[in-house]
């Protein structure tokens, strides 16, 4: 993704949170070298089940991401969003994941909502232009 961004919150976590969010983080480095339609068939089958996030969880598991990564901190909204799922999942949550992009200037981006609000994004995300979208489903 391409969206400039100023580094995130990083904030010093516990052991236990750091070993969860780094294990969600290593994931998703691998799952985002994936091409997008794959990346969204595998976070389709992962969130199955899950119950819907609510905004405080999820900006907790995106603070943890943020922590742990620096890559996640400052231009990796990719590998951020995906990593945001999966740390969910293993809460057994899920919020929706959205890419998009705006074309003039091009931007594109990748984010995590709960209710149809970004979480912990910047208000020009709702110029965007959704792409891929994966929710929750029961």
């Amino acid at each position: 993704m391409s969206a400039p961004v100023l580094a995130e919150l990083r904030e010093r976590i516990g052991f236990r949170r750091s070993l969860v969010a780094r294990f969600a983080t290593a994931s998703a480095f691998v799952l985002a070298a994936f091409p997008p339609a794959a990346i969204r068939r595998v976070l389709v089958v992962v969130t199955a089940g899950a119950r819907p996030a609510q905004a405080d969880e999820v900006l907790r598991w995106r603070t943890d991401v943020n922590s742990v990564s620096r890559r996640c901190a400052g231009q990796g909204c990719l590998q951020r969003s995906i990593a945001v799922v999966l740390l969910a999942r293993l809460h057994r949550r899920a919020p929706t994941w959205k890419t998009g992009f705006r074309p003039d200037p091009f931007v594109a981006h990748a984010w995590v909502e709960v209710d149809g609000v970004p979480i912990g994004e910047p208000p020009a995300v709702a110029h965007f232009r959704p792409v891929l979208r994966v929710s929750a489903r029961r």
